[in-house]
């Protein structure tokens, strides 16, 4: 039995996941919760925000491939890594009792707790927080209010407004003209459709209306990104792609990951932009590059997963 003609090409999709994985391996002491993690001023894009990340592409590594494959193994170490850099959730309730209406707390915490690591004085904190007027009155992105209520059904807490109602706010779900997109709106929508569908793990997340403009425009987005190597908006508009109900064709993966291949070093890191026709130059150092190489990961994950799925279909 052969694989339907749309399935991605597993090898070259698997290289770039292998190579993406092995440097976040061997760059795992980079993501670390350094003194100012809880400090009243601390930045939280040098310490929640990569150990987040980190988890949350662990824990969808790991649910898009099964236990006996090597990836899933190394993922699985990463995301207990980061799990102890937390004390094992001790980190969350400190900042939860410092900041109780601050929410990247639970946002950063609900990825630990879809893969069953939690801190019942933490979630005991922060419902409570979550029941008031205040929490539901935050203001906030369009985009960033589906991530906390797709955060509040993670841990278990009653989701504060109506997903479809968080959804039209944001520019993917009023359908914007194609020729609008760009960076910042291209960012916005890949992490709307993240939110939807739980980082990958539920395409029926995402509207009919939603997935067929997806269908229709995202394959001319990913082309403008790799064309000027933008690799880390390029890998999130992968992850989109394999997220959606229908999955595009084989061979725009094909391409797609070809180009990843060589954008990434001889470690495995990606950066997040290339010289691309700009000439600018390429910056490799781990804050430049640990995103989009942990992206890189997410996205081949994804292509992998729904791919050896469609091969137990009739061709």
């Amino acid at each position: 039995m052969t694989a339907p003609a749309d399935a991605p090409p597993a090898p070259a999709v698997r290289e770039v996941g292998a190579a993406a994985l092995r440097w976040t391996w061997e760059n795992r002491e980079h993501f670390r919760l350094g003194e100012d993690a809880l400090a009243e001023h601390g930045d939280v894009n040098r310490t929640w925000k990569p150990l987040g990340e980190l988890a949350q592409v662990c824990v969808s590594v790991r649910r898009a491939l099964p236990e006996s494959d090597p990836l899933h193994a190394t993922a699985s170490d990463l995301l207990r890594h980061a799990w102890r850099l937390t004390e094992s959730g001790a980190f969350f309730h400190e900042l939860q009792r410092l900041e109780p209406f601050g929410t990247y707390a639970l946002e950063v915490y609900a990825a630990f707790a879809s893969a069953g690591l939690r801190h019942p004085g933490f979630e005991e904190l922060a419902a409570t927080a979550a029941a008031t007027r205040g929490w539901r009155l935050t203001e906030q992105q369009p985009n960033r209010r589906l991530g906390l209520l797709n955060s509040e059904r993670r841990v278990g807490l009653a989701p504060h407004r109506p997903v479809a109602e968080a959804l039209r706010a944001t520019w993917l779900g009023g359908l914007p003209e194609p020729w609008t997109f760009e960076a910042a709106s291209g960012y916005t929508l890949t992490h709307v459709v993240f939110h939807l569908t739980d980082w990958g793990g539920d395409a029926a997340g995402v509207p009919d209306d939603v997935a067929a403009y997806l269908g229709l425009w995202l394959p001319a987005w990913l082309d403008s990104c790799l064309e000027d190597d933008q690799w880390d908006l390029a890998c999130e508009l992968l992850a989109v792609a394999a997220a959606l109900p229908a999955p595009p064709p084989g061979d725009l993966f094909a391409a797609a990951f070809r180009a990843l291949a060589a954008g990434q070093d001889a470690r495995g890191a990606l950066p997040e932009i290339g010289p691309g026709t700009r000439g600018r130059p390429v910056r490799r150092a781990f804050p430049d590059c640990y995103h989009s190489t942990l992206m890189a990961a997410f996205a081949a994950a994804l292509a992998l997963g729904p791919a050896r799925e469609r091969q137990g279909a009739p061709a």
